[in-house]
């Protein structure tokens, strides 16, 4: 099954999230099909804390791509935070 995920990188006590698409049976820091943007939950000032690039989640998600917990949350803040509503995939023809 392929999963929409968080995988972590950066620093000790410094967290930086890349958001990966992969197959579920894939660990955690193993080779992913896609990255489709990143989360910094330490930003300050001008940094940019997350960046998604939503048609391509919304492709894979078409395609029958699982989010995590936290990946849907933070998808939907971002959609929020855009002015765009909640689209659902397209339905399968």
């Amino acid at each position: 099954m392929v999963t929409i995920r968080l995988t972590r990188r950066g620093a000790k006590n410094q967290p930086f999230y890349h958001v990966v698409v992969t197959d579920s049976r894939k660990r955690q820091g193993g080779a992913s099909l896609e990255l489709v943007g990143f989360f910094n939950p330490v930003a300050s000032g001008k940094e940019t804390g997350l960046k998604l690039d939503l048609a391509r989640i919304d492709y894979w998600r078409s395609q029958g791509a699982h989010q995590s917990d936290r990946v849907r949350a933070l998808v939907a803040g971002y959609r929020k935070s855009l002015g765009q509503e909640q689209s659902q995939p397209p339905a399968a023809v």
